[in-house]
Formats: structure tokens, sequence, C-alpha cells
């Protein structure tokens, strides 16, 4: 049993490398640009897509068994907990019990 892993070409990693300088490039556009509430939610989208090609390519998540996947997904299942609770922290910090007149 040969369990040698699984080889990408070269051509394959410089196409992932390109689709990631590109997306690096349109994250520096839309900065520049007045989105209004859409800032953030663009900038996001460009981030996590850019993320999904690094795991899937460059960290073989994509031949990987699925043990792997299910490890991967767990982390961002527990830092979204994280990020839940910091967050519910932050918003609740600073409630006075009275109103400010």
């Amino acid at each position: 049993m040969d369990d040698g892993g699984h080889v990408a070409s070269l051509k394959l990693y410089f196409t992932i490398f390109g689709a990631l300088l590109i997306g690096t490039a349109v994250t520096v556009w839309v900065a520049y640009l007045d989105l209004g509430l859409l800032n953030t939610p663009v900038a996001l989208t460009i981030a996590v897509t850019k993320a999904t090609l690094v795991l899937l390519y460059f960290m073989h998540l994509r031949w990987s068994e699925r043990l792997a996947a299910l490890f991967i997904g767990a982390s961002f299942v527990w830092l979204g907990l994280l990020m839940a609770f910091t967050f519910s922290d932050i918003v609740t910090r600073f409630v006075l019990p009275f109103p400010i007149r």
C-alpha cells in the first residue's frame, strides 16, 4: 500500500499563487473604494476566498482524508465560539443600569 499522498503539479501551484496575488490586488483596490456599508462584507468575502484557496491547495485539504476536513471544520467552529463570546463581552461591557440624559 503506497500512501505517499497526492502530488500537485507546479502549474496548479502557480495558478493558485496567481489567484492569491490577484485577490490581494483586488483587496487593495477595494480598500480605496467607498462602498459604504459593503466595505466590510466585500473585504471579508475576498479574505475567505483567499483562505479557502490556501486551505484547499497549499495545505492539501482537497486531497486529504475526511478526518482532516473534520478537524479543520471543528477548529472554525471553535474560533466562531471564541469570537461570539468576545463580541458578547464587548457589546455588554459598557451597558449602564440607568439611561444617561
